[in-house]
């Protein structure tokens, strides 16, 4: 299940990494079949804020039960991702993503795992992701499971809802890292309900409260198993789903290489730990061990 209690303090913030301790982190790294478990802290460049980065305004995500069980809160959910899926969409992969992309297209990193919903990976060229949380670009029916594209369910909420995006200044409006956007007047978006059966709609993303999909789990751990070495960049490894990713692969002996600003849940399991940008750091490894 999607759930954390734990956060980070950032009144114990570490030195940032130096030069010297990227080039320790490539020579760690080099020689082996690299796995890459990113967070949202690796799409801030691109221009999508984090939940729990040094700098990210605190704020809580709706739930999977609140969702579930209150229409309103649905109401208010999708009239916020009506505005932040428009954010989302025009978004564009940053250095960080195009690096991860070239060291696996060298055959360095093995492929990535991500707990991001914004596709980034893929539009920068990686081809083995799994995006364990889903993806912002798909709806699912809750009450038959049809799937259907976010851009179809965009027309239609645009013809329910004409005139709502015209009174936002969307450049003015807080995107979430789920494409959910921080607005107030909802009271009256109309809600579109599935057409094949007139179920609820929900994004076919991991809410916190819900369960990650179990053969995306056996995916997940199989990756592991697959890799010699963990790289993890730009997550504080809040969330279980990708922690115990990491524990395995530290309870296994491989090296665990984490690149982020701050501390992470995840510190106590790293090899090396860099505490530094996720585009910089990415671009640098990827100049040396995929010239």
């Amino acid at each position: 299940m999607l759930h954390s209690t734990w956060s980070p303090s950032y009144a114990d913030r570490r030195a940032p990494a130096t030069p010297a301790d990227v080039d320790a982190a490539v020579e760690l790294l080099r020689g082996h079949r690299v796995l890459a478990i990113t967070g949202a802290g690796i799409s801030t460049d691109s221009g999508i804020p984090d939940y729990r980065g040094p700098d990210a305004v605190p704020r809580s995500p709706m739930t999977y039960q609140q969702f579930v069980a209150d229409p309103g809160f649905r109401r208010h959910y999708w009239a916020r991702n009506h505005v932040g899926w428009h954010h989302m969409r025009a978004t564009r992969p940053n250095d960080g993503h195009r690096a991860l992309a070239r060291l696996e297209q060298a055959g360095v990193v093995s492929g990535v795992i991500t707990q991001n919903v914004d596709r980034l990976h893929q539009a920068a060229g990686a081809r083995n992701v799994v995006d364990l949380h889903g993806h912002y670009d798909e709806v699912i029916c809750l009450d038959c499971g049809r799937v259907i594209s976010r851009r179809e369910l965009d027309a239609r909420l645009t013809a329910l809802n004409p005139d709502f995006l015209d009174t936002l200044d969307v450049a003015d409006v807080e995107v979430a890292p789920d494409a959910d956007a921080v607005i107030e007047r909802t009271a009256h978006f109309r809600v579109a309900s599935c057409e094949a059966c007139g179920g609820v709609l929900k994004p076919n993303i991991v809410y916190f409260g819900e369960n990650v999909p179990r053969e995306r789990v056996a995916r997940a751990y199989e990756m592991v198993d697959d890799a010699t070495a963990i790289l993890t960049a730009g997550t504080s490894l809040a969330v279980q789903s990708g922690l115990r990713l990491v524990r395995r692969a530290a309870r296994d002996g491989k090296p665990v290489v984490i690149v982020n600003r701050g501390v992470t849940r995840g510190d106590e399991h790293a090899t090396m730990r860099l505490n530094a940008g996720t585009s910089e750091t990415l671009t640098r490894l990827a100049e040396t061990l995929a010239p």
